[in-house]
């Protein structure tokens, strides 16, 4: 089973991710990788989370990920997800129940992806902690109501992802 467990935050997360960065480039070329970001909430300093780091990682193109990326990472024990309804992103997880706990998720989309939207409100929970303990309790929350069905975890946190989503748009850049 794969259960949704919320773990208060851990600074190795911000250490993990620039360890798994610095692989991932190390073998995928490095004109083909045009970015990479800590995203979700392992990204965010002291908020509670799964502890999964996700990656987003921006690629030239999902055709030529499609035919260069995948080998490359499952050596680096990821599993790609073939299946996945989302053609707009490929999606790979290091770490599947029941041999072993999720560790990291690369979330790989083109250049022009609306999922880097995910990053306004990773940057909005990161100057408001207020916000972002109000969305720790929210997890925790659905968490434990939803411990066996992460589907209904992720769907329960839209409705707030979007209202917070909404007020990071209208507030003045910096």
């Amino acid at each position: 089973m794969d259960e949704v467990i919320i773990t208060q935050y851990n600074p190795n997360w911000v250490i993990s991710f620039e360890q798994e960065s610095a692989c991932i480039r190390a073998v995928l070329d490095r004109d083909f990788v045009t970015r990479i970001e800590h995203f979700g909430s392992t990204a965010i300093p002291g908020l509670a989370a799964k502890p999964i780091i996700d990656l987003l990682i921006g690629v030239r193109s999902l055709a030529e990920a499609k035919q260069v990326a995948v080998s490359p990472l499952e050596q680096l024990g990821y599993a790609y997800w073939l299946e996945n309804p989302d053609p707009q992103r490929m999606f790979f997880v290091k770490g599947l129940p029941p041999n072993s706990p999720r560790t990291h998720h690369i979330h790989m989309v083109e250049p022009d992806s609306v999922l880097w939207e995910r990053l306004i409100f990773r940057d909005y929970l990161c100057k408001h902690p207020d916000e972002a303990a109000r969305y720790a309790q929210l997890k925790y929350n659905l968490a434990q109501r939803f411990s066996s069905d992460r589907e209904a975890y992720t769907a329960g946190k839209a409705e707030y992802i979007n209202s917070v989503m909404q007020k990071a748009r209208q507030q003045p850049t910096s």
